[in-house]
């Protein structure tokens, strides 16, 4: 009989990267986990569109339209939903700028600047709209489970996913959880 593996689906939403970089430096345990599950949309396999998965994992935060759409997806294709890092969780450094207004923000990076010839505030229909403000992503969706850090290690990712994927508690020890 062949065992079915679990399909894990990853994302990147308002954020650095430094979540799944983190997931990158689990180097050689990488192999250990691609044998128990299947990698779906993620950087990891490079898909584009999600299917139907078991496990999703979602860094940064809400700050634009697609962003938003882009949580959905996950929460409805995805029996469990992760918030990974400290903009999943809390908005993070992008959320500093919930402390000004959307316009000055836009304004101070996009047309004060010394040299700037016909500065504007980019305004095509490609770009996200942007939200007012940085949302963490349970003001959103249901989160099931929340896995801190900023990043968190990998092996804090590690002992987070092998302990989800035995069916244990989770139980990060207090070492393993830090913000660099």
């Amino acid at each position: 009989m062949i065992e079915s593996k679990l399909k894990v689906a990853t994302c990147s939403l308002c954020g650095c990267f430094g979540c799944h970089m983190s997931l990158l430096d689990l180097d050689e345990r990488l192999f250990d986990l691609a044998e128990k599950v299947e990698f779906d949309r993620s950087p990891l396999t490079d898909l584009k569109e999600l299917g139907e998965c078991d496990i999703g994992i979602i860094e940064g935060g809400i700050a634009n339209v697609e962003n938003v759409h882009t949580l959905l997806e996950f929460r409805a294709r995805c029996k469990i939903l992760i918030a990974m890092g400290a903009c999943a969780i809390s908005g993070g450094i992008p959320a500093m700028r919930n402390h000004y207004e959307l316009k000055d923000c836009l304004e101070e990076s996009y047309t004060r600047g010394i040299g700037l010839v016909d500065a504007q505030i980019p305004n095509d229909p490609e770009i996200p709209l942007l939200l007012d403000q940085v949302h963490p992503i349970h003001e959103v969706v249901k989160i099931d489970y929340f896995l801190p850090g900023c990043p968190p290690s990998a092996d804090t990712i590690w002992t987070f996913v092998t302990q989800l994927l035995a069916g244990q508690p989770i139980a990060l020890p207090y070492t393993q959880i830090h913000y660099d």
